[in-house]
């Protein structure tokens, strides 16, 4: 959606999506603006209680049933397991995305590795094509006014236009912008300090795997050090990520700061920054 100041002044129900990396400011949003009546919709959380419950399920079983005394509970069914994921703790989602790596390292081999990354974007697809009817329950069964889409860092990488459509349809794109050098490396830093699972575009994935292995006289991923792999991709995803946020906030949405975003602390604080953005794209 597109707007001039006064009309993003007298729209009703706003529905925004914040675009842009893990880390910038998307979640810090979204959490302070649901204490103002803007309801949370968190992209993650919805894949993985929606898409992603059951093969999570089934990874943690196949997990407990090689140890003896949890196998026989669970054949038995005199336990059971749940995924208890929260929208501040995506600890299960990021669990079954995994590291490619030794297994023994605690990674996951190639093969097994691209299914779950394919599960993932299958499920951040569903959950992104759910916007519309969150946008309308928000309002009709929990009396939200506004409404605003956490989506994951990796939706600049789904190449699958039926979502920004969508998205463009339903809300208003702002996309968090990193563009001071000291705040790039500060991402790049804590990614590296506190390596996490992420989701790579396939083609991505396998340019930057054959190099890995070149630059360290590996012949299998399974021989790699899943963290070590992991911190050495971060800062070559983070900056092909850029031309792709861009390209999706260009012709369809406004664009902030992550510095503006820090200095944020109430809703009159964002609204203004989203006036803002809309009198610099004017």
């Amino acid at each position: 959606m597109k707007f001039s100041v006064e009309e993003f002044r007298s729209w009703e129900n706003k529905k925004v999506t914040l675009l842009g990396m893990s880390g910038v400011g998307k979640t810090y949003l979204s959490t302070l603006l649901r204490d103002s009546q803007w309801f949370h919709f968190s992209g993650d959380y919805r894949i993985g209680t929606r898409y992603l419950d059951e093969p999570i399920m089934d990874m943690i079983k196949q997990q407990a049933m090689q140890v003896p005394f949890l196998k026989e509970l669970l054949r038995n069914d005199w336990i059971s397991i749940k995924n208890n994921i929260k929208v501040h703790d995506l600890g299960p989602v990021l669990s079954y995305i995994g590291k490619l790596g030794d297994p023994e390292q605690g990674g996951v081999e190639l093969e097994d590795f691209i299914q779950r990354q394919a599960c993932y974007r299958d499920g951040e697809i569903a959950a992104m094509h759910d916007v519309p009817s969150f946008i309308e329950k928000a309002q009709k069964i929990y009396g939200y006014q506004h409404f605003v889409n956490d989506v994951g860092g990796s939706l600049c990488e789904l190449d699958e236009p039926s979502v920004i459509d969508t998205l463009v349809k339903h809300t208003m794109i702002l996309y968090i912008q990193v563009t001071d050098k000291e705040e790039e490396n500060k991402l790049i830093e804590r990614a590296k300090s506190a390596p996490k699972p992420l989701y790579y575009r396939p083609d991505f994935l396998q340019e930057q795997l054959a190099v890995y292995l070149a630059e360290n006289n590996l012949q299998y991923a399974a021989q790699m050090n899943p963290d070590e792999f992991t911190r050495w991709i971060f800062p070559r995803l983070f900056h092909s990520r850029i031309p792709r946020y861009e390209a999706i906030a260009g012709p369809h949405g406004y664009t902030v700061t992550s510095q503006e975003v820090a200095q944020v602390r109430d809703q009159n604080d964002f609204l203004e920054l989203l006036e803002t953005a809309i009198a610099r794209a004017e």
